[in-house]
């Protein structure tokens, strides 16, 4: 059969020229995409597409293709006249139309058949005569499909299939199976479960550098602090004289706060006077831990636990700082160490309110990240978080709560610094280089809030202060005061007997000195040398460098007190003028300053080692001696460690007589003296009953008064005075009276002054 021939047997029209009309809206299968004419090939039986009944061909006579309508069918292997691009859309009517017809019954189509009366989209015989023909035929799926799998029935993914074969030539049982490959692919990602989440959540916490620091710095304290919770009930550290007091006054605070907050500053103990708790500085801020628990044991329990606490959250806190403003892990690890464990630090074992100096740099460090403000980054707009701001300002009101002692120039610095700062600001912005620097309204709420919140908390604390001042004259401080307590500059060489590593060695010194607790001021040699270092090599900017080491030559200054020069031109000044300075008479404490700038220049020098060191083990092929090295930064840390060891003495505190848990106030225990008073206190958390005993900065005259009288107690004249008083009860405690006068009266007959004499175990009770 010819070409001709072949045209004929698939053009359904009469032969005899008649006009009738092709058949139409009948689907016709997908045209053969014609890349390339080809040479004409004889037309097999049931060849032809577009005829829902294909038979064999009959013999008609040939017609011009030029004469053929355009929704004829072309056979296959014939290249179609006119333009391809309505080629193309013919073949996509038509294969849009033979889809969704075999696709929406449901069943697969018999090889051969068209299914529900649509165009036959392939010609099975003629595929199997014929390769080629069939390539050409065929639509070719995208390659990109090649993964897509069978429908459940074994159906391929188009809905079509030809003699058992899928579009791309494979079995159709092939295309159901797994893609070969997809065991070589990433585990898809399980959706994590409820518990799931939370344990994630919970191990990328514990692995976080703040949540290590803190674990860090407690585990630290216990250690470097030992045997402070050694025996944690019946010790305490350094001595138990001034803990005694602390512990008491954090017992007042808890318990009258729960009980009557109207009384917190007319204590129990210094009984007639008022405003008694403002006598020495208060550490109103433990007052939550306060209420938990009664009595001396767990007053002392608690001053143990908080004074290990200090010493962790002062670590915490420097480290914080140092981190904020540039520094890196190392070196905010020696800042946070050498500020906490300085050995001058040890002779201040038993001041709970200096030890307790950690919210200082913590309240700095949570400004500066509040302010996007860093020593070695500068400021960073981005980085602003007003919630910081909040928070770095309640922590210094409450840094602050704690005691004025270190408190005060706490305060001032923050007012000098928001002051400079906001000068700085203003200058840079409108005036010199203008640089529109953003800050922001919410912050800028969160300053005056938390700026406001304390100076509140500054001036009620103050308030009892300036009362006690009034009502009592003789409390006030003089430069004379102030000079006995005065160190020389020896004194910043000089470590106190505390120091393990230091302490016999310094004896000598020590003996030079007039004061020796308050004198020996030696903030440590490897930190002197870290931070003389870090003067020529560090991170931080020539110019804060300079700041830097400055501050430390003027706090020093200061430190010295009344020794440089007078102090004419550097104390005398602070002492006459500014508000409250007059409080202080231990300039020595403000080495604390100090030891934290140096702390600060020894992590710029560190971190900047460190920076070295992994440019140095990078560069190295191998990388050895590369863990060597960076193992190497970390002898700073332990040598600045290795001296803030201790040697701090924890004595036994004398036991509760047990008539100081059923006497009622108010009442005297003697003997009485400032060092006696004070475990008084402690065993008055029992009861809280009224004490005329007291131990604080000063002593006041009516104390004094009592005391002289009641040195031959019992007798008229001091039963009269104490009834004045309206004392009820006077205890005289046996084995604490040893040499004194109270030794020989003790068993002295009480009926002719119309008293009563009671023992209860080792304490003798006088009822007046």
């Amino acid at each position: 059969m010819t070409t001709d021939q072949s045209d004929a047997a698939a053009d359904p029209r009469p032969t005899d020229g008649s006009s009738a009309e092709p058949k139409a809206a009948e689907p016709k299968a997908a045209e053969p995409k014609a890349a390339e004419p080809k040479a004409a090939e004889p037309a097999t039986e049931g060849s032809t597409a577009g005829n829902p009944k294909p038979t064999a061909a009959e013999p008609k006579p040939a017609e011009p293709k030029a004469e053929k309508p355009t929704a004829e069918k072309h056979t296959a292997g014939e290249p179609k006249a006119g333009d391809r691009g309505a080629e193309a859309k013919a073949e996509a009517k038509a294969a849009a139309a033979a889809t969704p017809a075999a696709a929406g019954t449901g069943e697969r189509a018999a090889p051969g058949k068209v299914p529900d009366g649509t165009a036959a989209e392939a010609n099975t015989s003629a595929a199997e005569s014929d390769p080629k023909k069939a390539a050409v035929t065929a639509p070719a799926s995208p390659k990109w499909m090649f993964w897509r799998k069978a429908a459940t029935d074994g159906k391929p993914a188009d809905g079509k299939v030809t003699e058992g074969k899928a579009a791309d030539g494979k079995a159709a049982g092939d295309r159901s199976a797994e893609d070969r490959w997809g065991a070589f692919g990433p585990e898809p990602e399980r959706v994590p479960t409820g518990v799931g989440r939370v344990g994630r959540a919970v191990g990328r916490t514990a692995v976080h550098e703040w949540t290590l620091a803190v674990v860090g710095s407690v585990l630290l304290a216990v250690a470097m602090t030992w045997p402070a919770l050694r025996h944690p009930l019946q010790t305490l550290p350094q001595d138990y004289w001034d803990p005694s007091l602390q512990a008491w006054q954090m017992a007042w605070s808890g318990h009258i706060l729960l009980t009557n907050p109207g009384q917190l500053w007319h204590a129990n103990t210094f009984f007639p006077e008022s405003w008694s708790f403002a006598f020495s500085d208060t550490l109103l801020g433990y007052a939550p831990a306060g209420m938990i628990g009664t009595g001396p044991e767990a007053a002392i329990l608690r001053y143990n636990i908080l004074f290990v606490l200090a010493h962790a959250l002062a670590t915490f806190g420097a480290y914080a700082l140092a981190r904020q403003l540039g520094a890196g892990r190392i070196g905010g690890a020696v800042a946070g160490v050498g500020f906490a464990y300085a050995p001058w630090l040890l002779a201040q074992a038993g001041h709970l309110h200096v030890i307790s100096n950690g919210g200082i740099p913590l309240a700095l460090a949570m400004l500066a990240r509040g302010h996007g403000w860093s020593l070695r980054y500068g400021y960073r707009p981005a980085r602003r978080h007003e919630g910081w701001a909040y928070a770095g300002w309640l922590v210094a009101a409450w840094q602050l709560s704690l005691g004025f002692g270190i408190g005060l120039l706490f305060a001032y610095f923050l007012a000098g610094t928001v002051l400079v700062a906001a000068v700085v600001w203003f200058l840079r912005r409108y005036l010199v280089r203008p640089v529109k620097h953003p800050f922001g309204v919410r912050l800028l709420v969160a300053d005056l809030v938390g700026g406001a919140i304390f100076a509140a908390v500054g001036l009620l604390l103050a308030v009892p202060y300036f009362k006690v001042a009034d009502l009592h004259p003789q409390a006030e401080r003089t430069l004379g005061d102030v000079a006995i307590y005065s160190p020389p500059w020896s004194g910043f060489f000089t470590a106190p007997e505390e120091s393990r590593i230091w302490g016999g060695l310094h004896a000598g010194a020590r003996e030079l000195l007039p004061w020796s607790p308050e004198m020996t001021l030696l903030p440590g040699f490897v930190l002197y040398a870290l931070a003389l270092g870090g003067l020529f090599f560090s991170v931080w900017r020539l110019r804060h460098r300079l700041l830097m080491f400055a501050g430390v030559v003027v706090t020093m200054i200061l430190a010295m007190g009344t020794e440089f020069f007078g102090g004419t031109w550097t104390y005398a000044p602070l002492f006459e003028y500014l508000p409250g300075w007059n409080g202080i008479r231990t300039p020595g404490r403000l080495m604390l300053w100090a030891t934290l700038l140096l702390g600060l220049l020894a992590a710029g020098a560190v971190t900047a080692v460190c920076i070295r060191v992994r440019e140095l083990a990078a560069q190295r092929i191998p990388s050895w001696p590369g863990p060597w090295l960076r193992l190497a930064t970390l002898l700073p840390l332990l040598l600045v460690l290795v001296e803030g060891l201790n040697a701090t003495p924890h004595p036994v505190v004398p036991q509760q007589p047990a008539a100081m848990r059923t006497v009622n106030g108010p009442l005297l225990v003697l003997p009485s003296s400032q060092n006696h008073d004070q475990p008084v206190m402690l065993w008055s958390t029992s009861k809280f009953q009224d004490l005329v005993n007291g131990g604080s900065g000063f002593t006041p005259l009516q104390l004094e008064q009592v005391r002289e009288v009641s040195v031959n107690f019992p007798d008229q004249t001091s039963i009269d005075y104490l009834r004045t008083l309206g004392v009820h009860n006077v205890l005289v405690v046996r084995d604490q009276i040893a040499g004194t006068p109270w030794e020989a009266n003790i068993d002295k007959a009480v009926d002719q002054f119309g008293i009563t004499r009671e023992e209860l175990g080792d304490t003798v009770v006088y009822r007046l």
